[in-house]
């Protein structure tokens, strides 16, 4: 795997910073024998997780200041329960490893403050369950105050949320890929993966997006639009517009000014709705509040627009916002056939 420049930055650079405040910071507090580390080895450790890879469920807050203050806490009881230092050093880490898996905190660095308590020399013996609090609680909550600062001035935001998923709506929802899949497969595959499922469901949606871009990102709406368009005016009037649906056998009419710019949608529910003879103008029926594209807009960026906000037809304008084309669900359905026609054949 390679890491961007930024990445790169963020991880050498804050753990740099983070260990450094981390280590600071606990000389400042007083109450510890000064045969103690100002800083305990599992801190390095806890700077990899949160510097280079803060999305990792491992690295969040919780985990974090969880894993770590009890898994010391835990050590420190074998120690005192277990004469054997080897074993209490067994005991110490299988225990801590359980106590977390339990209270959902489990952090990889906290193995080895459960092992540096199990195994505790005399400075942390005499120190006894302060040490959870001076170094090792302090050292955590430094480095952490640093890796929230480091990660969000850096553009990466801490603590993690897995990023919204585009909602579908109809047939697209009963078919697409949602957060409960992804934790039926985990949960049958019987592992347990280092990412949250809904990082797997926006991982999948933009994947398919890609590919969906690769396939016809170089189309351009204009290869697959009608181009005779029929549209009527505001100051028609309905009557007039129902006519034009039924001799075009169209269901939805663009509403355009003298110089043929969008200014209204009007659709076959709109009209037919109304009196048979109706001669009020179009403007006042007309949905005034139209998504339009441009003629060189790839097709690719047009799906998400007719699938997911619920169009069913788009206008197309030129560079100067006249009317040139439209675009229906059915033009769509056809351009994603072909597309996959020809990845089949391929």
């Amino acid at each position: 795997m390679r890491y961007s420049p930024a990445e790169l930055g963020r991880g050498s650079l804050g753990a740099l910073v983070g260990i450094a405040v981390a280590a600071a910071t606990a000389t400042l507090v007083p109450g510890g024998e000064e045969s103690l580390p100002f800083i305990v080895a599992p801190m390095g450790a806890a700077a990899v997780l949160l510097f280079a890879v803060p999305a990792s469920p491992l690295a969040q807050p919780w985990p974090v200041v969880g894993g770590n203050v009890i898994s010391t806490m835990v050590g420190l009881t074998a120690h005192w329960l277990v004469d054997d230092v080897l074993l209490a050093g067994a005991v110490g880490v299988g225990a801590a490893i359980g106590v977390m898996m339990l209270l959902r905190c489990l952090h990889p660095p906290g193995g080895a403050c459960a092992l540096l308590a199990a195994t505790a020399t005399p400075a942390i013996d005499e120190q006894g369950l302060a040490f959870a609090a001076l170094p090792v609680a302090v050292n955590t909550v430094a480095l952490l105050l640093v890796a929230i600062a480091v990660n969000n001035l850096t553009g990466r935001r801490y603590p993690h949320r897995a990023p919204a998923a585009p909602s579908t709506t109809g047939a697209a929802a009963e078919l697409s890929i949602g957060t409960a899949d992804i934790e039926s497969a985990m949960a049958r595959l019987a592992q347990r993966l280092d990412v949250l499922p809904e990082d797997v469901v926006a991982l999948v949606r933009d994947a398919e997006a890609h590919a969906l871009d690769r396939r016809l990102g170089s189309v351009p709406v204009s290869r697959v639009m009608h181009t005779d368009v029929a549209a009527v005016q505001p100051f028609e009037s309905i009557y007039r517009a129902r006519t034009v649906i039924v001799q075009r056998q169209v269901k939805t009419l663009p509403v355009v000014d003298a110089e043929r710019r969008v200014v209204g949608i009007v659709s076959i529910i709109d009209l037919f709705t109304r009196d048979l003879v109706e001669l009020e103008p179009v403007e006042t029926i007309m949905i005034r509040d139209v998504t339009t594209v441009p003629a060189e807009t790839p097709v690719a960026d047009l799906v998400p627009t007719m699938t997911q906000d619920g169009f069913k037809v788009v206008p197309v304008v030129d560079d100067e916002e006249r009317l040139v084309g439209i675009v229906t669900r059915g033009d769509l359905i056809a351009v994603l056939h072909r597309a996959l026609l020809e990845d089949g054949s391929r």
